[in-house]
């Protein structure tokens, strides 16, 4: 059974850091693009940041450029995402995904985690 696991969610105060991880198992997503996608009460679920199979191309949405970072070790089937200065807006459930390319949407992606909980406070 193919599942991918996230970990690392949350309560922090604004200003501080995180860092999720994505655990796969069940196959080898060496060759696939790794996503986390993220989504608030309410809201849509949002593009956060894409790293390509081998790590050379990243992607990253604007509210996030600069103060998260993407990356991934295909020995341990795991991508992670650096979460620093955070801010309450970044209050979303992240959810880790996996496609055969990079993408900034979500329809690409064919394998989804189950969320892991963030929480900044003010």
């Amino acid at each position: 059974q193919v599942q991918l696991v996230e970990s690392g969610g949350g309560l922090v105060q604004a200003g501080g850091s995180l860092r999720l991880s994505c655990a796969a198992s069940g196959r080898t997503f060496s060759g696939y693009a790794r996503g986390w996608f993220r989504q608030a009460p309410g809201k849509e679920r949002e593009f956060v940041a894409a790293i390509s199979w081998n790590g050379g191309s990243t992607y990253y949405a604007d509210s996030v450029k600069g103060r998260f970072t993407i990356s991934r070790d295909n020995a341990k089937n795991t991508v992670y995402l650096q979460m620093n200065s955070l801010k309450p807006e970044d209050t979303a459930v992240y959810y880790c995904a996996a496609s055969t390319y990079i993408s900034t949407e979500r329809n690409p992606y064919d394998y989804w985690g189950q969320g892991t909980q963030v929480t900044v406070s003010s």
